[in-house]
């Protein structure tokens, strides 16, 4: 499932998956990776300052993550242009959501967030005694976290 959505000019996409390669649901650890593609569809330049994310595990667990940029980088966004990455969450249960914000600045200064949308989180479910999945995944495109 892909999540979509665009404040002040920029469009954030959201594409979530669950990895198998790197949880152990026997063991209550879930790995979940999104992609994320955010568009400057506006007139002007935009930089990606700081994250804010909520991440809600269903076990009822709620984790904030701040940050400067994302994986690393404070992408500078002129007009028409993109930017991509791919990172990933770690969950003791398989359902959850992540949704937050990032803060942005216009070359003038002026800062704004742009709202990511919340996305779902959902890997198999285990059944006790030996265990079952019995969700439908899309683990062969998400490949292992890196």
């Amino acid at each position: 499932m892909r999540y979509e959505q665009a404040t002040e000019g920029i469009r954030v996409r959201v594409r979530p998956s669950f990895s198998l390669a790197d949880s152990d649901p026997s063991d209550g650890t879930f790995v979940f990776c999104y992609d994320i593609s955010m568009a400057n569809e506006s007139d002007s330049t935009a930089q990606l300052l700081w994250r804010h994310w909520r991440i809600h595990d269903s076990v009822g667990e709620d984790s904030m993550v701040d940050g400067e940029g994302v994986v690393g980088e404070q992408p500078v966004l002129e007009p028409g242009e993109s930017h991509e990455y791919r990172s990933y969450c770690v969950l003791r249960s398989p359902v959850g959501y992540m949704e937050g914000h990032y803060t942005f600045a216009r070359a003038d200064g002026r800062t704004f967030n742009v709202e990511v949308p919340r996305f779902h989180l959902s890997g198999p479910i285990v059944l006790s005694g030996g265990g079952a999945d019995l969700a439908d995944q899309d683990d062969e495109e998400s490949g292992p976290v890196h």
